[in-house]
C-alpha cells in the first residue's frame, strides 16, 4: 500500500486422531494480512560552492558522498536497525557483564541453545558482536571457541557507537538536533552481541535517492548539489520473534 507493507499470515490447527471408521478430523486453516507501517525515512541535501570545489581541486565534492554514507548513513542505518530488533517486545533477551572470553562463550552458548529450544533453524544465524567481545573469545583459542563461532552463518564485528537497545533520530531542525543524525536513546543499554535469523527480519530498503546536480543544471545558485534519502523499514515477524536475540550489558 502507500506507506505500509501487507504481510500474510497463516495459521491452522494441529494433527488430530485418525479414526478407522470416521477418517480424517477435519482442521482449520485461516489466512491473515498483518499491516506494517514503514519507520525509517531519512535525508539531506548539501550544497557546495562551484568555486570552492575547483580551488581545493575537486575534493570538496568529491569526497562528500562517499563520506558522507560511510560515517553519517551506514552507522545510523545500523544503529537504527539493531535498535529497533533489540526494541521489539517477545524477542529473547539476556542481560549481564560479559567480563573475559569464557563468560563470552558460555554466554553465547546460552543463546544458542535457547534459539534450538524454540527451533529456530541453525542455518542463516548471523552473530553481530562488539570487537571487544569477539577479540576476548578469539584470545581464548581453544576447539570449544571455535566450535561455537562456526554455528553462525556469519560473524560481523558491530562497533559500540552504534550497537545501543534504543537510539533517538535527530530530526535537523530543532534547537540542539540541527547536526541530525542519531545518539544512545535515554536509558538505553549497549548491546554485548544480537543473533539475528535472517528469515525473522522484514528489513526492506524501499526507496533509495542518491542524486547529484552541477552548477549548471541548478536553478538556485553555482553550485553542486548532493542529495540523498532513505525510506524503508525495519520490523521482526510477529511469529518469528524467536529469531532474534539480544545480549544487553548490565
Amino acid at each position: 500500500n502507500t506507506n505500509e507493507i501487507v504481510v500474510p499470515k497463516l495459521s491452522m490447527d494441529g494433527l488430530a486422531d485418525y479414526s478407522r471408521n470416521d477418517g480424517y478430523v477435519k482442521g482449520d486453516v485461516e489466512l491473515t494480512m498483518e499491516t506494517v507501517k514503514f519507520n525509517y525515512d531519512r535525508g539531506r541535501k548539501f550544497s557546495v560552492d562551484a568555486m570552492d570545489n575547483e580551488e581545493t581541486a575537486g575534493l570538496a565534492f568529491g569526497k562528500l558522498s562517499s563520506e558522507f554514507i560511510r560515517t553519517r548513513v551506514v552507522p545510523e542505518m545500523d544503529a537504527f536497525r539493531f535498535a529497533k530488533y533489540a526494541g521489539t517486545d517477545g524477542i529473547s533477551k539476556a542481560t549481564g557483564t560479559l567480563a573475559d572470553g569464557n563468560a563470552v562463550l558460555a554466554a553465547l552458548v546460552a543463546a544458542q541453545s535457547k534459539m534450538d529450544d524454540d527451533e529456530v533453524p541453525t542455518e542463516n544465524r548471523y552473530l553481530y558482536i562488539t570487537p571487544t567481545h569477539y577479540n576476548a573469545v578469539q584470545a581464548v583459542d581453544t576447539t570449544k571457541s571455535k566450535e561455537v563461532l562456526a554455528g553462525f552463518t556469519k560473524i560481523e564485528k558491530v562497533p559500540q557507537s552504534r550497537f545501543y537497545s534504543g537510539i533517538e533520530l535527530k530530526d535537523g531542525t530543532t534547537s540542539g538536533e540541527e547536526a541530525g543524525g542519531f545518539a544512545k536513546a535515554d536509558g538505553a543499554a549497549d548491546l554485548n552481541f544480537m543473533i539475528l535469523h535472517k528469515d525473522a527480519l522484514l528489513q526492506y530498503p524501499k526507496h533509495t535517492v542518491n542524486k547529484i546536480i552541477t552548477p549548471e543544471a541548478n536553478q538556485e545558485s553555482d553550485g553542486y548539489l548532493f542529495f540523498y534519502r532513505a525510506y524503508g523499514l525495519a520490523e521482526v515477524y510477529e511469529n518469528k520473534r524467536a529469531g532474534v536475540y539480544a545480549h544487553i550489558k548490565g
